[in-house]
């Protein structure tokens, strides 16, 4: 069975350097969706302490992926990233599910 979500090997680098810096043992990141912004849906990621009880984990390239049992309809087939260019940089998610981005880029539709 395909993994839920894949994440890119210059994601999983950004993951390990962010999880290096925090002062706290961290199991992980956490990804999810919230409703927000004028598509009507966003990525969230945070830092996991620990799993949570219904959590689906993917272990990718040397980092823990939490994924909300909320998110996994929206999530299912996402690519994880990190692009750097001029103007932003940034987690970037290849979602296959999306429907449409909202002119400003922040938030989906499904």
């Amino acid at each position: 069975m395909p993994s839920l979500m894949t994440i890119s090997d210059a994601a999983a680098q950004q993951v390990k350097t962010l999880i290096g810096r925090s002062d706290k043992p961290i199991a992980g990141i956490r990804v999810g969706v919230k409703n927000t912004g004028c598509s009507g849906l966003s990525y969230a990621i945070e830092y996991a302490e620990e799993k949570m009880p219904l959590d689906e984990v993917i272990e990718d390239k040397g980092v823990t992926i939490f994924v909300d049992p909320m998110a996994t309809m929206y999530l299912a087939g996402t690519e994880m990233d990190y692009q750097r260019d001029k103007l932003h940089e940034g987690f970037v998610f290849n979602n296959p599910n999306e429907k449409g981005r909202c002119g400003c880029g922040e938030s989906f539709h499904v």
